[in-house]
């Protein structure tokens, strides 16, 4: 386990759901990602890369699905990209594992 944080440091990381709208492949990324764009409601469209290409080689698959990201980290120069927000995930069998809802909820709702 971790440091031990308390409530209002936690609350800092602004945690939001979002759905992907368009998934790309992201050649020029060091490791195999794609580049996403994901509808996060009131915040708008952000684009985000993800480095999920192992665990998810369908991006079809990808399309219209929830998940789960920081957008009040510094945007982020990847290559000739800019990541504004990180899409979050766990380790899996693979690679990473989107961090996902299982039920549908509005864009941009936060996660507490």
């Amino acid at each position: 386990m971790e440091e031990i944080i308390s409530y209002d440091e936690f609350a800092k990381v602004d945690l939001r759901v979002g759905t992907i709208l368009e998934v790309e492949d992201f050649p020029q990324a060091r490791k195999p990602a794609y580049k996403l764009k994901i509808d996060l409601g009131e915040l708008g469209v952000k684009q985000s890369s993800a480095q999920i290409t192992k665990e998810y080689p369908n991006k079809k698959e990808l399309i219209g699905k929830q998940v789960v990201c920081v957008v009040n980290f510094p945007k982020k120069q990847i290559g000739p990209f800019i990541s504004e927000c990180l899409t979050t995930g766990f380790d899996g069998e693979k690679g990473v594992v989107l961090t996902t809802v299982d039920r549908t909820v509005k864009n941009g709702m936060r996660l507490y």
